[in-house]
């Protein structure tokens, strides 16, 4: 390729849709490191539902218009594919589980697992998740008066996050392994963003601090996961080697012929995409419920009058105020605030035509604050769930065929964590309102409170 190809390569392809200049780029190029949700928001509300990004060779888009979303992600979804540097990243430490592969191959890792997610299989798994929610629970409220102790829930939810997983989807107990395993799904979700957000993206051989730190998250992961499958190679070894190894998420990846890089591939994907998104989902919502003390007391008396432990499935008809609450904290605060896709083909978004390898950014986070779809976009107001129809521009779980597998075991868990912390706890804002100020939003793999998320957790029935 001679140079003036080259040179001809690295210029933006312009299609014609608005957006900043290098110059702007450049010039906030440390904020937009910093604080990607208002570098958004901001390019979005100047250049409108349509951004184009300066970079090299294929066009960069930033789509906020549903129907631009929609054909991405569900009706070209053949067309728009996970080879982006989101994913890649993402894969290093994964590898090419559900969640970030680029590979049709995904389709039957999809198949295989399904059935761990049915609803029947979710209704089983139940007693599991609350009893991780009440030993997370108990263990970080030992020792307090009850009377109102300031207690960070980021970290509860996060414990509660990594035994549900654990219990539900490998039917083991990770209490003794969780803080290593928080540790290191921790530190890789921290290197995962730096390297999606890298400019010059550095080869995977060449000896960075950010590359040697990530290997060393992976080893401490990929021994998590070689303990789990080796323990129930061992457990069904010792109950005489039958054929099948259970009917869980782990059971059916050992009887699908999977080698076992593929299985730790998986296990590794749903620890880190099954914790680390529910326990920054339910922080969020402890917080908002705690801002909106007559809807926290709504989701309570609803808690009450339900007969008997609350269900990991069938919300919406059965404690319908509850569930619209978390619908609504996940429009508000969505785990996952970009999703990216490249196409493999010539397409058209909004009208125009895009060449193939265009990238495509679709951001939850400010697809959920449309104006013209959800009135108030910044208000808490569960109301709007209440209805049970399908809202177009809601996409917490993404959309189309990539749709989160755990979606439901997601939404689930959210709710029986609810059930266990406030059937007997008050949650509230330390120092009032007066002095409430919410903690920032910062966009790792999900979005997070920086700094945790302290609030005060009063037992029922204390002054």
């Amino acid at each position: 390729m001679s140079v003036a190809t080259r040179l001809q390569a690295m210029q933006p392809t312009d299609v014609g849709v608005p957006g900043p200049t290098p110059w702007d780029m450049a010039r906030v190029f440390r904020s937009v490191r910093a604080d990607p949700l208002t570098f958004l928001g901001e390019v979005s509300q100047r250049f409108g539902d349509t951004v184009s990004f300066p970079v090299p060779g294929a066009p960069a888009l930033l789509l906020n218009d549903p129907a631009d979303v929609k054909h991405v992600l569900q009706t070209s979804a053949r067309s728009w594919s996970k080879d982006t540097v989101q994913y890649a990243a993402l894969a290093r430490v994964t590898g090419p589980g559900l969640l970030a592969s680029a590979e049709p191959g995904w389709i039957e890792h999809r198949r295989l697992a399904a059935p761990a997610f049915h609803h029947q299989r979710l209704e089983a798994v139940g007693d599991e998740v609350r009893a991780a929610a009440r030993t997370a629970i108990a263990a970080r409220l030992a020792g307090t008066t009850g009377a109102g102790d300031v207690v960070d829930v980021a970290a509860l939810t996060h414990a509660i996050g990594l035994d549900a997983v654990g219990r539900a989807l490998f039917s083991t107990d990770l209490s003794d392994q969780a803080h290593d395993l928080l540790a290191a799904t921790s530190e890789s979700a921290d290197l995962v963003v730096r390297l999606g957000r890298s400019i010059l993206p550095r080869a995977e051989w060449t000896p960075t601090r950010t590359n040697l730190r990530l290997r060393a998250a992976r080893r401490r992961l990929d021994a998590g996961a070689a303990a789990i499958i080796a323990e129930r190679r061992s457990r069904n070894a010792h109950a005489g080697g039958t054929a099948h190894h259970g009917a869980d998420l782990l059971g059916l990846l050992l009887d699908s012929g999977m080698d076992d890089g593929e299985i730790r591939d998986e296990l590794v994907t749903m620890v880190i995409a099954g914790h680390e998104t529910v326990a920054a989902a339910l922080a969020w919502t402890l917080m908002l419920l705690a801002e909106h003390p007559a809807a926290q007391q709504r989701v309570r008396d609803e808690l009450h009058a339900h007969p008997g432990p609350v269900p990991l499935v069938g919300h919406r008809d059965r404690l319908p105020w509850t569930r619209a609450a978390v619908d609504e904290a996940l429009r508000l605060y969505p785990p996952a605030w970009a999703i990216s896709r490249r196409s493999h083909r010539d397409d058209e978004l909004g009208g125009r035509p895009v060449p193939a390898g265009t990238l495509a950014i679709i951001s939850p986070w400010l697809v959920h604050r449309r104006p013209d779809l959800w009135p108030e976009p910044e208000a808490f107001r569960p109301e709007r769930f209440l209805d049970g129809t399908t809202r177009t521009g809601y996409l917490p779980f993404g959309q189309g065929p990539r749709l989160c597998i755990g979606r439901e075991f997601a939404l689930g868990e959210m709710v029986v964590v609810l059930a266990e912390l406030l059937r007997d706890h008050r949650l509230e804002l330390p120092g009032g309102r007066g002095s409430w100020t919410r903690p920032v939003a910062e966009a790792k793999v999900a979005v997070h409170p920086r700094g945790g998320m302290p609030l005060v957790l009063r037992r029922t029935g204390t002054p």
